[in-house]
């Protein structure tokens, strides 16, 4: 089986033999039930590939779409005019990129239109000539298919106001031509990770209709578990055998790192496909789409995020804290759901209300290596790092614990605890430890866990070990030893036959790391 990774051609995935999850059933109902429309998806999701697929429909190449379910559908494969803008390519923190790329998009279909350049008229007005042209000379409405439409603002969020204005108020003075020539328009999509209806980006034309939570085409880009066991039956026995494991295990092992995704009220359960084509195509389970790169916009923004993500996960919101963007940077919430870091897990139909969470362990676990670099910036290599503190916890070695910790907090650079009063330097180090022990995803770990005498600060349960922490700022490690006994910390695992770890340690204000650490084994 072919992969298509990488791949996002229409015409060359089925021309050259490469797997297609036929959609073409959706992009039938989507392209006879409305005309203008915006979709959000996390990057490497698919948008480009939905674009291509539309571009190829539009142009009547009926014979790419043999077999597919819209064979079945379409009668008339009517050809109209396209106009294609694909905004990826583009580095927009240059000031004259935006500009650059829209004048030599439309110098070009205003020559195939025969028309003349008049760059005295606005780029809106220039195009709406082209698409009444394109409309009177072909005898169909035009179709306007527009990638990464958000990219231009994306590229320079939070790094230069000026320049992200002015690509706003561009790309609102292009759009305008929506509006102008809706009668020479057949269809509209806009693709993009965010929505900027709130900053006036769309203020121009008609409002688009935001299909990003609509239940009616929640799997239009990515992997959904029907098709996953339709398409790929066969290369996951194959991939099970190669793991030694069945193949209902090699499918929990996918599910746990790549699925969860929900895009509606419906939730219906949707893989990531870059990483789930890529695991199939290696036979390896491994951290593909956040390895592929987080993008620059967040984490710019996380420099700003003051939430402990413990605050913010699994917790509900109503729609308008996160689905509409409101380019907030204090307000990071939007746009790390619209990245795809948070996704959809519940709804409340009563209080109209959203869970979100992590959609995998693939996610939580690049969400958070990102977050720890930009929070705490550390000098030392972290995957090495938490290699190194799983061996500690599997053979029991506290004192190896101590001095990775400690070594750890040392190499994170004093400008970062930049907190003055003491409560919020206390705060600081639970946060360091919290994001440390979420990254540590390979054994349960439990944060600032409730139990019926107290809040414990955390406990680790390994196969062979449970170890429970108990941290003080400035104080001693027998008080936070003492806290442990006085408030029957390990009491819940009094018959628990695995060996049990009670460990005191202050973080030192001064120094920035472990100051003492103690321990104290048996139940």
């Amino acid at each position: 089986m072919k992969y298509p990774i990488g791949i996002q051609s229409f015409e060359q995935i089925v021309e050259d033999g490469y797997i297609y999850i036929d959609k073409t059933d959706l992009v039938y109902r989507l392209t006879h039930e409305g005309k203008i429309y915006f979709l959000s998806r996390p990057r490497r999701f698919g948008k480009s590939l939905l674009v291509s697929t539309l571009k190829n429909y539009y142009q009547g190449h009926k014979e790419l779409f043999k077999g597919l379910a819209i064979e079945k559908l379409e009668k008339e494969w009517n050809v109209h005019p396209i106009f294609h803008m694909d905004f990826n390519g583009g580095n927009f923190t240059n000031a004259s990129e935006l500009e650059g790329a829209l004048k030599e998009y439309m110098e070009r279909w205003e020559k195939e239109y025969g028309l003349a350049t008049n760059e005295d008229l606005g780029i809106g007005f220039r195009f709406r000539d082209v698409l009444e042209a394109a409309h009177k000379q072909t005898g169909r409405r035009a179709v306007v298919l527009i990638d990464e439409y958000d990219k231009p603002i994306l590229d320079v969020l939070d790094m230069d106001s000026t320049l992200e204005d002015r690509h706003r108020n561009v790309l609102k003075a292009f759009y305008s031509a929506f509006k102008v020539a809706d009668a020479h328009l057949q269809f509209v999509l806009l693709t993009g990770v965010t929505k900027f209806s709130q900053v006036s980006v769309f203020s121009g034309f008609n409002q688009p209709k935001d299909i990003s939570m609509d239940a009616r085409y929640e799997t239009l880009c990515g992997i959904t578990q029907e098709e996953l066991d339709s398409y790929f039956a066969g290369p996951i026995a194959e991939m099970a055998a190669t793991n030694q494991c069945t193949p209902e295990e090699m499918r929990q092992s996918l599910k746990l790192q790549y699925d969860g995704y929900h895009f509606s009220k419906k939730m219906t359960d949707i893989y990531n496909p870059f990483s789930l084509l890529n695991a199939l195509d290696s036979t390896d389970v491994r951290n593909y789409w956040s390895s592929s790169g987080t993008p620059t916009y967040l984490i710019r923004l996380l420099a700003h995020f003051k939430e402990n993500m413990n605050e913010l996960t699994g917790k509900y919101y109503p729609p308008e804290e996160f689905i509409d963007y409101k380019a907030d940077v204090e307000r990071p919430l939007p746009m790390i759901y619209q990245s795809g870091y948070l996704t959809i897990k519940d709804y409340d139909m009563r209080r109209n209300r959203f869970l979100l969470d992590f959609p995998n362990n693939e996610v939580k676990n690049g969400f958070l290596t990102a977050l720890v670099a930009s929070y705490l910036q550390p000098k030392k290599q972290l995957s090495n790092w938490i290699d190194d503190v799983v061996d500690a916890l599997e053979a029991g070695e506290t004192d190896s614990l101590c001095t990775l910790f400690t070594a750890f907090l040392a190499s994170i650079p004093y400008t970062m605890r930049r907190k003055e009063n003491e409560t919020e330097k206390e705060r600081y180090f639970q946060y360091t430890f919290y994001l440390i022990m979420r990254l540590i995803s390979v054994y349960t770990a439990y944060v600032e866990k409730v139990q019926s005498q107290g809040r414990v600060d955390c406990i680790v349960e390994t196969p062979q070990y449970i170890y429970i922490f108990e941290f003080k700022l400035d104080g001693t490690a027998d008080e936070a030893l003492k806290q442990i006994e006085d408030k029957g910390y390990a009491r819940e695992y009094a018959t628990d036959f695995r060996k049990l770890f009670r460990i005191g340690a202050v973080f030192s204000s001064e120094t920035g790391t472990i100051g003492e650490w103690k321990t104290i084994t048996g139940k």
